[in-house]
């Protein structure tokens, strides 16, 4: 075969493998691309037989130094996704070229999407990120990372080359953000561009790396209905809670780390009535409410000088100054625990938040320590009046054995007894059996108990709608 007919071939070879993979080169790259092949075949041809010629997936690694070499850090990032891409294409099929290895459309297409990924995203995390079955994600050093998927945990795939690569997207990550991460400041919390949060710690304070947490942010709301359908609680249980939030209750979700509460609280939010003020209080913003009178307060940390942190307290105290009907709070920590009873004392009937206990009652066992915390002496028997006037109903949320989240228990504040808050229970999650592989058996049941808030509920209009879930 004439040189000129095996350039033809070459080229109609090349064009093909670009044609499967959606890709494109310009006439000067596709040129330069088929004259490298040639000289390769020259080379050979004649000689004692060619060395082996590494597999794609053997070169792949070596690859991305070579690329940052040919293609300038600073012009990419001026480039769009696609330009980047046809640009990457050029780049890495001549350095395939070069190293003799033929990669088919799957393999080309691969590596510039991770090429992409890593020089205008967060690397490796891309995929994850665009994976809606996961909700957490994990990453304890370049080679382990792990997801949450349904509740479950499990070992992603998914790897970075070294310690240096997890840094380069911790860095990208806290930079989007005005922060920084080094070791006078090896710890971040940071929120991605569509509200995920992150929380980075590095060495020395991570011993063995860098290490990443996030939480996903949800791109579909969930309502109570839909909790029904996935089995987080019975339809009756739904009921109540949506009469619970439009009759204007004060209501306290109680749950572990990762039990749902936030989930509960924006699909809770869904039953407030249009017309109202809501001001939200959060550490990351989270809450994904739909009415069109919201405004939204998020904490601040301090600078790098250790000055200008705004807290929860501040901002709720703020808040009661911006005319609000309702307040919701996304967590309850510390000493914001009293500006939010007072709240809830004071007109702002309705009002929301979350607390980390494992059952009801240690949920207000924690409310007191956290009063304490504000630095206020209160008599016992005060302290317990005003938290039981102010808490309407408490929703105790669990992550169980099988990774599915359910609601535990409905139960109402009824009133004092002496020095004892007296609780009623309307719902509970009743567990049946185990078994070693996690599965849970069980079922939500009601106790039969007459709401202590029907009045409250059927001033709203919403008493019938409640007895006929409690019957």
């Amino acid at each position: 075969m004439s040189r000129r007919d095996l350039a033809t071939a070459l080229a109609t070879h090349i064009d093909d493998v670009l044609a499967a993979a959606d890709l494109w080169l310009d006439p000067q790259a596709r040129r330069n691309l088929v004259s490298v092949f040639l000289a390769g075949l020259h080379a050979a041809h004649g000689a004692a037989p060619a060395p082996a010629v590494a597999s794609t997936a053997q070169i792949l690694p070596h690859i991305h130094d070579a690329v940052l070499e040919r293609i300038d850090s600073a012009a990419a990032s001026r480039m769009g996704r696609g330009e980047l891409g046809r640009r990457l294409t050029a780049v890495v099929t001549e350095l395939l070229a070069e190293r003799r290895v033929q990669p088919n459309a799957a393999e080309l297409r691969q590596l510039v999407t991770t090429l992409l990924d890593d020089m205008l995203g967060l690397g490796p995390l891309e995929v994850l990120l665009a994976d809606e079955t996961i909700n957490d994600i994990m990453v304890n050093g370049p080679t382990t990372v792990f997801v949450e998927r349904r509740g479950r945990l499990e070992r992603s795939s998914v790897q970075f080359r070294d310690d240096a690569h997890v840094m380069a997207v911790a860095n990208r990550i806290v930079a989007q953000v005005g922060r920084r991460i080094d070791e006078s400041s090896p710890l971040v919390d940071a929120r991605l561009a569509d509200g995920s949060r992150v929380n980075i710690i590095i060495p020395p304070l991570a011993i063995d790396g860098p290490t990443m947490s996030i939480r996903k942010f949800a791109k579909k709301t969930i309502d109570l209905d839909s909790m029904a359908s996935a089995g987080n609680m019975s339809p009756a249980m739904a009921v109540v809670l949506k009469v619970a939030a439009a009759s204007r209750l004060n209501i306290l979700v109680s749950g572990g780390t990762g039990s749902g509460k936030t989930t509960l609280l924006n699909a809770l939010s869904q039953h407030i009535s249009g017309d109202e003020r809501i001001v939200t209080i959060e550490d990351a913003a989270e809450l994904q409410l739909q009415q069109p009178h919201v405004v939204r307060l998020e904490t601040r940390p301090a600078n790098l000088e250790g000055k200008g942190e705004i807290g929860v307290r501040e901002l709720l105290k703020n808040a009661l100054r911006m005319r609000p009907d309702r307040i919701i709070l996304g967590e309850i920590r510390g000493a914001e625990a009293l500006d939010m009873l007072q709240a809830m004392n004071t007109g702002h009937d309705g009002s929301l938040g979350t607390l980390h206990a494992n059952r009801p009652r240690e949920a207000l066992s924690r409310l007191e320590n956290m009063i304490g915390m504000a630095g206020v002496t209160l008599p016992l028997v005060a302290l317990r009046t005003q938290i039981a006037a102010a808490i309407h109903l408490i929703v105790q949320v669990a992550r169980m054995r099988d990774g599915v989240r359910r609601i535990t228990s409905i139960t109402e504040v009824i009133g004092l007894d002496g020095d004892i808050i007296v609780l009623q229970e309307l719902f509970a999650y009743a567990i049946a059996s185990g078994s070693r592989s996690g599965v849970v058996g069980g079922g939500f049941t009601a106790t039969g108990v007459r709401p202590a808030f029907f009045g409250t509920a059927a001033y709203h209009g919403l008493g019938d709608m409640l007895m006929s879930a409690i019957a």
